[in-house]
């Protein structure tokens, strides 16, 4: 078997030229990867910012509303207690007409 001298050289260069052309596109497989997932990152940081905005207006709404609700029920009593004691001023004031 005869086996030309092209061969020793032919073969081992073929396989360089696959490793450098395996390593260029692994290396940019490798890196579109990488910026994939940083991208992927940056879009949930922002999705947990945005439902943590939500949450604290949310809560806030809440608070807001309480707040109001407490100050309604403040005034609601303010004005039942001054009722009250306007009955009991004109209670008073018609016991001493009575009386007189």
């Amino acid at each position: 078997m005869d086996i030309p001298s092209s061969h020793l050289i032919f073969i081992p260069a073929v396989l360089l030229i696959g490793i450098a052309i395996g390593f260029v596109l692994g290396n940019r497989a490798a890196r579109d990867a990488y910026n994939l997932e940083l991208r992927r990152q940056t879009e949930r940081d922002a999705a947990r910012k945005a439902r943590a905005e939500k949450k604290r207006a949310r809560a806030a709404a809440t608070k807001t509303e309480a707040a109001e609700a407490d100050t309604a029920e403040t005034a609601e009593a303010a004005e039942t207690a001054e009722a009250a004691e306007a009955e009991a001023t004109e209670a008073e004031t018609g016991t001493a007409a009575a009386k007189t």
